[in-house]
């Protein structure tokens, strides 16, 4: 282990986990700034001379943060494929992984094991349920806390418009004011092209509501038949969904004050 300066460590390429000034930050350069960095990150040597981060970016972040010269380090001697398998299951073990970085991790890391293995790289848009490569996908879901099934899932969303993949995130963050969207939904609309997916961007903002399983499952039938328009996406929001029907509750106690018991 050694001290390298953290301006020498350059982030790992198209890292898929997000590194957010949040209140865990917060806490974790209070620690650093306390007690230093506790556990190591792990960096690979690069031909020039300088380091890539495998392992640690939060870490690193926090030390900038708190202003400390260096962090401590593991260096490893790592291919490009090796870096990218250990980069994603390092971070896959977080309390907390947004949908759209487990989107992404997901794709890389099955891309990197499939080069391993000398299989030529998919493009992931099979129908979800199908088999895209068993033995590359039941190790990766031997590793994984998803399922077959919901790795691919995940790996869906990779073909999302930004907007409406920040939606799904959403679903974990919980930030007010930002519309929410759960995974199902958005893996049927995953099928979508891209003008498709920002015509109902569109409706979605306006209406200010994201549709449900099943209204996703009809944009995307419209979608494939070629039947699908701004028109046809506002008819299908519009529909009133069970979960948004509008409800009020009376205490029992005050409705008695008006009507004899027994009243239905």
């Amino acid at each position: 282990m050694i001290d390298l300066p953290t301006a020498e460590i350059s982030d790992f390429p198209d890292h898929p986990f997000k590194v957010r000034m949040d209140e865990e930050m917060e806490q974790m350069v209070e620690s650093v700034r306390e007690w230093g960095v506790l556990s190591p990150v792990l960096v690979r040597p690069m031909p020039d001379g300088s380091y890539q981060m495998v392992s640690g970016h939060r870490r690193k972040f926090a030390s900038e943060l708190a202003e400390l010269p260096t962090v401590p380090c593991i260096v490893r001697e790592l291919t490009d494929d090796e870096a990218i398998i250990i980069m994603v299951d390092s971070n896959l073990q977080r309390e907390r992984v947004l949908p759209s970085e487990k989107a992404f991790a997901y794709k890389m890391k099955l891309d990197a094991m499939r080069r391993q293995t000398g299989r030529p790289s998919k493009n992931n848009s099979v129908p979800v349920g199908q088999n895209f490569g068993q033995t590359s996908r039941e190790v990766l879901a031997s590793n994984s806390p998803d399922s077959n099934t919901q790795i691919q899932r995940h790996i869906r969303l990779t073909n999302l418009v930004p907007e409406l993949l920040d939606m799904v995130d959403n679903s974990v963050l919980k930030e007010k004011g930002t519309l929410q969207m759960a995974l199902r939904p958005a893996v049927e609309l995953s099928y979508l092209p891209e003008n498709e997916q920002n015509a109902l961007l569109e409706v979605m903002e306006s209406e200010d509501c994201t549709p449900s399983h099943a209204q996703a499952i009809k944009i995307r039938d419209f979608s494939e038949k070629g039947k699908l328009n701004p028109d046809v996406i506002l008819s299908i929001m519009q529909e009133e969904k069970p979960n948004q029907v509008k409800q009020f509750k009376i205490p029992r106690n005050r409705i008695d004050k008006f009507f004899p018991a027994g009243t239905p």
